[in-house]
């Protein structure tokens, strides 16, 4: 269930989010698994960013001396991701854990000949781990933890299902994602039309709170060029992140204010096009009580250009214009 923000009006009705002080907005997660399923077939001709951020996250796989047995895949989408770690960690057993059924049926339907057939797949909210304690030594989640409007709640089944010492890898989209487009909505109503998410500081206090220790996190700005407004919202829904908030408008978008976020993006055109950012937070973190896994250079600290939480002294973000 790799997915971009939602994209759609939602009344704002926030709480805080437990621990971490971020601002929440419920999800449907029946919406979410419903829109996830439909995009299922035609998810990765368009999810070229969803793509590239997990080939990074994968990369930072080499950072660690890993052995692992039972690894977990978790918001595995059409299982692209699923079947590169079996691939790597050959031996392994290598599940993979979505909310939306028509993504695990697109896996089955792109696993190719035996063995790949018998992948093992379920279907399930991460929210509420189906698995025993200490059962995993890996758990890789791409772009997957922006849907979870209980973090804290999600880092704590991680935790509980990882051994002690066992290794969590993860991206997530952080709080300056699609900032044009929240300005432009911001300007035509009062509706949240993108959902908040989370920034550095608290990415780092959920996981600590939640039993992880050693966080790891670094931070990268992609910065996508359209032709249009239109073109923007379309590649957003491509990949089935339309609006899954509670507290959304049942109703259509009146043309009056959808012509006053059109203008108000329009002011911020370039030669490029109509810019949007995805701030990619990229995290690393050991299941507390254990012995670690070291990083491959024995280095003491995180990869290189990466910054250890407290984040204090975060460096500026890498950029780049994709």
């Amino acid at each position: 269930m790799n997915g971009a923000p939602h994209a759609a009006g939602a009344k704002a009705n926030v709480g805080a989010n437990a621990g971490t002080g971020a601002v929440r907005l419920a999800v449907d997660r029946h919406a979410l698994q419903r829109a996830f399923s439909r995009a299922s077939t035609h998810y990765d001709a368009a999810a070229t960013l969803q793509a590239e951020v997990r080939a990074e996250l994968h990369e930072r796989l080499g950072f660690f001396t890993l052995a692992p047995r039972r690894i977990l895949d978790a918001g595995c989408g059409t299982g692209e991701g699923t079947r590169a770690l079996r691939r790597r960690f050959r031996g392994a057993r290598v599940l993979g854990l979505d909310l939306a059924p028509g993504m695990l049926r697109a896996a089955r339907a792109r696993a190719g000949p035996w063995p790949w057939r018998r992948l093992p797949l379920v279907c399930a909210d991460v929210q509420s781990l189906p698995l025993p304690d200490a059962s995993l030594d890996l758990v890789v989640s791409n772009l997957m933890l922006q849907w979870c409007d209980d973090l804290p709640r999600a880092f704590t089944q991680l935790r509980r299902a990882l051994r002690p010492g066992g290794l969590l890898l993860f991206s997530t989209f952080g709080s300056e994602t699609l900032l044009e487009l929240r300005a432009a909505w911001a300007a035509a109503d009062e509706f949240a039309h993108v959902s908040p998410f989370v920034d550095m500081p608290s990415l780092g206090a959920a996981l600590a709170g939640a039993g992880f220790s050693e966080p790891v996190l670094d931070r990268e700005l992609r910065v996508q060029q359209h032709a249009t407004v239109r073109a923007l919202m379309d590649s957003i829904r491509a990949i089935g992140a339309g609006n899954a908030l509670a507290a959304r408008r049942r109703t259509l978008t009146g043309t009056g204010r959808l012509r006053r976020m059109q203008a108000a993006y329009e002011a911020q055109r370039s030669d490029a096009g109509l810019p949007a950012t995805w701030e990619v937070l990229y995290g690393a973190a050991f299941a507390g009580g254990g012995d670690h896994g070291r990083f491959a250079n024995g280095a003491a600290g995180g990869p290189p250009g990466e910054a250890q939480v407290p984040l204090a002294a975060l460096r500026p973000a890498r950029r780049r214009q994709d």
